[in-house]
């Protein structure tokens, strides 16, 4: 029921999922991700264990082919999931059960893996890392965008449109940027939207935010004003 792309940033660290399915508020359930450990994707019939345990798992030292491995292992339920990952290291796995309706199948590519299910055809995925690939001189959340927006225009989901989120983790436990679409008739151009809305504030602002070097970040609000004001007229 749903297309993901999964992907690290080697220069940064960062680690990022984009989503869209004909199924409401994906944002909720698919995406998991944990900064420093590892990104996970459950699909099809999801199993939000597969998130949590999954990062559990990479946390403690597993390597994804492991993880996915113990993950099914312990699930009856597996034929009728799609899963992918990827470390912090870079490693990629996926799974996608037998049961598992057509279209579906996954691919990787040099640090990101897309994986969807009951799409119009393998042309989405194919065309999502092709343009994920082409996109590589944009920031991340643009780049994974226009990845989905591609898939999208090469069919998508085949059920249709519904809901779409994009998640990113920097070297935070919380996120740098967790945007939803929960219900909309375009839900990608939405999330697009969205993007564009967060450059305006939110990427000026979190900077100023409490982090693990600095548990009390900036109070003054004439310095977060300020330096909000020179973030939004750098990128003019």
């Amino acid at each position: 029921m749903t297309w993901s792309i999964i992907a690290r940033d080697a220069s940064t660290g960062e680690l990022a999922i984009a989503v869209a399915t004909q199924f409401l508020a994906v944002g909720s359930r698919v995406p998991f991700i944990s900064a420093g450990v590892g990104a996970v994707a459950t699909q099809a019939l999801l199993n939000p264990f597969y998130g949590v345990n999954g990062l559990r798992y990479l946390s403690e030292g597993q390597a994804p082919d492991a993880v996915i491995a113990r993950l099914t292992a312990d699930d009856a339920g597996r034929d009728h999931r799609q899963v992918h990952m990827i470390d912090a290291a870079g490693r990629i796995t996926a799974h996608t059960g037998s049961a598992c309706l057509d279209w579906c199948g996954h691919l990787q590519g040099d640090g990101f893996s897309i994986a969807g299910n009951i799409l119009a055809g393998p042309q989405v995925i194919e065309e999502t890392a092709k343009a994920f690939i082409k996109g590589g001189s944009l920031p991340l959340p643009r780049r994974l965008i226009a990845a989905m927006q591609a898939g999208e225009a090469a069919g998508g989901d085949r059920r249709g449109r519904q809901s779409a989120a994009l998640l990113i983790h920097g070297q935070e436990q919380w996120s740098d940027l967790d945007l939803r679409v929960d219900d909309h008739p375009d839900p990608l151009s939405e999330l697009e939207r969205l993007e564009e809305v967060s450059r305006k504030h939110w990427v000026h602002f979190r900077q100023f935010l409490p982090d693990h070097t600095d548990p009390t970040g900036v109070t003054d609000r004439q310095i977060i004003e300020a330096g909000i004001a020179r973030g939004r007229s750098a990128k003019m």
